[in-house]
């Protein structure tokens, strides 16, 4: 399926989830957040939250600085 990621477009199966995404394009990161069509998505549903064609994704690091 088609989808946009951080403003890029990207392709995943069909019926992968938040917590597929986030294994696929967070690997080595412990803590991120998404948030799907602009909605925060809590780490809790992330397994449960199925992803659509067209779904706008943002998944985000902590990022240190001032």
């Amino acid at each position: 399926m088609q989808l946009t990621v951080n403003g890029d477009p990207a392709e995943l199966a069909d019926g992968a989830t938040v917590a597929d995404l986030v294994a696929a394009r967070a690997a080595g990161h412990d803590r991120v957040a998404v948030a799907r069509n602009g909605d925060v998505v809590p780490r809790s549903s992330w397994a449960a939250t199925p992803l659509a064609p067209g779904d706008a994704v943002e998944v985000l690091a902590p990022t240190a600085g001032g």
